[in-house]
């Protein structure tokens, strides 16, 4: 019987090909990132939003857990850039509040990445280069 031996680019390109599509996990943003962007949470939305997190009722929604903060991560920039003023309804929540929207495109992603892996969220990073895309597209 003979042996057929499988082409050394064949078996680099199946290897490469393994690699490449293991996905490292999304969720775990860098410690430096977290304190951070807890940092800015603490100055700037801790006394609306609490320690833990869970808001207010009728006044500042939680942050734990909602479709709001776990949904796509436009949507919680818009939110956070646009400075809200009015009412808004989040989650079934109504609101009457404001937001800061002082805030870099830097400091609002790892906020907004603090937010998504805190209070019992496991969401995946925020990037300032889609808090700047949002902010042109939406003219923010």
């Amino acid at each position: 019987m003979r042996r057929r031996l499988i082409p050394v680019n064949v078996v680099i390109a199946s290897l490469l090909f393994i690699l490449l599509s293991f996905n490292p996990d999304q969720t775990k943003p860098p410690p430096v990132v977290i304190e951070k962007g807890k940092m800015i949470y603490v100055k700037a939305c801790q006394s609306c939003h609490q320690p833990d997190g869970l808001g207010i009722p009728d006044v500042t929604p939680s942050l734990s857990q909602t479709e709001s903060v776990l949904s796509a991560r436009s949507r919680l920039i818009t939110i956070v850039l646009n400075g809200l003023t009015d009412t808004v309804v989040t989650d079934d929540v109504t609101c009457h509040n404001s937001i800061p929207s002082h805030l870099t495109n830097q400091e609002v992603a790892d906020l907004l990445t603090y937010v998504r892996n805190s209070f019992g969220n496991k969401a995946g990073a925020v990037t300032a280069r889609e808090v700047k895309k949002v902010r042109i597209e939406k003219k923010l």
